[in-house]
Formats: structure tokens, sequence, C-alpha cells
């Protein structure tokens, strides 16, 4: 792989759950490998990361329950099913063969089959600590199922027992969780999380239609916002139980711009099989105007679902490279706050990618 930045270190990067984001995070890093500065390029918000380029990312571990991806160059394990990532890159061998996770509870009962999960009795499940050291890896990407707990906080322990960095996509509180933030603080390493945002996604379109009617003076009384698809994402989300940290984080990403109480609701609501990877997504505002007069907002947003966080990751990994280089330990609150919906601290967008910016020029310290 060619590299972007001959004077910095790659950028070593192992990843928990081999599903449809982390397929398209890695064709991503296929795709942007040759991507020009000074260029508008769809997909990405920053070619240049703080001297960083996508072709200074290497993966150097994976690990997954899946049966069909456990031994299989991570290359091919992105595209092995029930994955269905549109595929926009041809990624050649990586060298790096998919381990077996611990299966914890990350799996639910009603997605074994689905998740083609590996007998345990016939199989070991790979030391994630021992791994990530033997491969060196800088930071551990999360992409646990929606509901995992107890899988996400096994990989946070595992990251801070391996002396690397941990970013957490999923919507289980470690970056914002004061407890868990002081523990990388204590070893002087980075976290960021939690529960990563689209690049044009549900949550982000809901909080900019709510600063709106904000900024010009609209009393938003009710909103509530519709998700479908049709991937295991979805599938997994079908049992409630499994989706209490889901709904908190989602609708606090919204609710947190709002100075007063406002009746709110924000989930995953179906699963579609015959819709893939596409996520379908109504938002509904209901607020008064001027005279108290009534307006409604109705917005429907399409998307592949998995490609549209890839850009977002593509940021926090850079971030948190820079934040191992400057030996920064902890919850990264720029960064966390800008990309991911339930940061350890919620601020408006534009102040997020100020700090995001201001991280970069080493104004910021975190």
């Amino acid at each position: 792989m060619k590299r972007g930045s001959e004077n910095l270190p790659e950028i070593r990067v192992a990843v928990a759950g081999v599903g449809n984001c982390a397929s398209a995070l890695i064709q991503g890093v296929e795709y942007y490998k040759d991507a020009k500065e000074n260029v508008i390029v769809p997909g990405l918000m920053h070619v240049n990361f703080g001297g960083y380029y996508i072709s200074d990312i290497k993966f150097v571990a994976a690990f997954d329950v899946n049966k069909n991806k456990i031994g299989k160059d991570l290359a091919e394990a992105i595209f092995a099913k029930p994955n269905c990532c549109a595929k926009f890159a041809d990624v050649p061998p990586l060298g790096v063969n998919v381990s077996p996770a611990p299966i914890l509870d990350g799996v639910a009962n009603h997605m074994r089959e689905a998740f083609k999960v590996y007998n345990n009795s016939q199989v070991k499940q790979a030391d994630v600590a021992e791994t990530l050291k033997e491969t060196k890896a800088d930071m551990f990407v999360n992409y646990s199922p929606v509901g995992s707990r107890n899988a996400t906080r096994f990989y946070a322990q595992a990251a801070l027992d391996a002396g690397c960095a941990f970013v957490n996509c999923m919507p289980e509180f470690i970056a914002s969780d004061a407890e868990w933030s002081k523990k990388f603080e204590d070893k002087e390493l980075p976290v960021a999380g939690d529960d990563i945002k689209s690049q044009l996604g549900a949550t982000i379109l809901h909080r900019n239609l709510v600063k709106l009617c904000l900024d010009r003076g609209v009393r938003v009384d009710k909103t509530y916002q519709l998700n479908l698809g049709g991937n295991t994402d979805f599938q997994n989300m079908t049992v409630e139980e499994r989706l209490k940290t889901k709904r908190i984080s989602k609708t606090e990403a919204v609710t947190s711009l709002v100075p007063y109480d406002v009746p709110t609701r924000i989930g995953p609501s179906d699963y579609v099989p015959f819709l893939g990877d596409k996520k379908i997504c109504y938002i509904v505002l209901k607020g008064r105007k001027f005279g108290d007069q009534p307006v409604t907002i109705k917005a429907k947003l399409e998307v592949e679902d998995s490609p549209n966080s890839g850009g977002v990751v593509i940021d926090v990994i850079r971030a948190v490279k820079i934040a191992l280089n400057r030996k920064i330990g902890g919850a990264l609150i720029s960064i966390s706050s800008y990309a991911f919906k339930h940061p350890p601290t919620q601020v408006p967008d534009y102040t997020a990618k100020q700090w995001v910016e201001d991280y970069i020029n080493g104004k910021r310290e975190r």
C-alpha cells in the first residue's frame, strides 16, 4: 500500500466485528488511497488530517464470530454473507486473517443463525489483548452489534491491557463514561466515542433541523424519527431490550440542543429484509412560529447505510493517531463531539467542527 506521509508513522488498526461498517471502512481505505489535496473529493471531509492521509492506515488484526469469515484474509471476509455493503473497491489481500472473537453478548439468541456463529467447542477463541500486542496495533475499532454491553467492555479492557487506543463506534458508553475514560487517562491512552455519526445520516439531519428552528425562533413542540433498514444491524435491533442505549444515544444527540423539554421518539422502527443495506429515515418535527401559528417539517432520507459512517471513522482514526503521537490520554473531546452521537461533551455541530480544526492545528489538547 502506498504511504501518504513518509515522515509519520503508519496507523496500525485492529477491528472488532467484520460486518458491513468494517467492509465500508476497509474498502474506503483502498478507494481513497491516492486522494489528492486541494480538490473536492466526494466522501471525504479531510484528505489531509494533521499530516495523515488515507494511505497511512494499515489494518493489522480483525475479530469476528462468523465461521465463514474466520481464517480468511480480511480483504475476502468483508464480502462474506450476511454482509451486504455495496462493493465499491477491489481490495487486494491484506495479509490479515480474521481471528475468532469471543461471543459474549455480541450475539443475541435471534441472531445466531444470521451471524453464522462458530461452534466454540470446535474453535478456540483468540486471545484478543495478546493479538493486539503481537500485531502492534495502535488502536482498536469496536464495531460490535447494538446491545453488546459486555462485549464492548471486554474489548475496551483488551485495548487497555494491550496498551492501545480505543475507538467505540457502538452505542455502549465508554468514552462518555467517566470511569472508563479515567482508565484510559491513567494509562495515557486515548479513547474516542460513543456511537458513530453517519456522514449525512438521520442524526445529523435531525440535529440541523432542530437547530434551524431554534435559530429562527420556532418553538419545537414535538418530534420523532423512524428508521427502516434491511441489514443485520436492523435485524439485530428487532429485540427492544438491545436498544436501550441506542435510543438514549440517538435521542440525546437531538434533544441536547434544545433548552427545554420536548416530547421525542427516536430509534429503529422496523427490519425490512429486501432493503438490504439501504436505510430509510422519516423525520417529523412540529412547532410554533410567529403568532403561535403551527409549522410542520417532514423529511425523508434514503442512503446506503454502512458507507455512511466510513468517512467519519477515517477521520477519527487519524485524530486518535495524533493523540497517540502527542501522548494524550483519556477521552478525546473534540473528535468525539464531532463524530459521535453520545460524546463526553455535546455541543452544536459548528462548534465541534471548529474544535476539530483547532485540535489538528494544536490549538486544543484534546
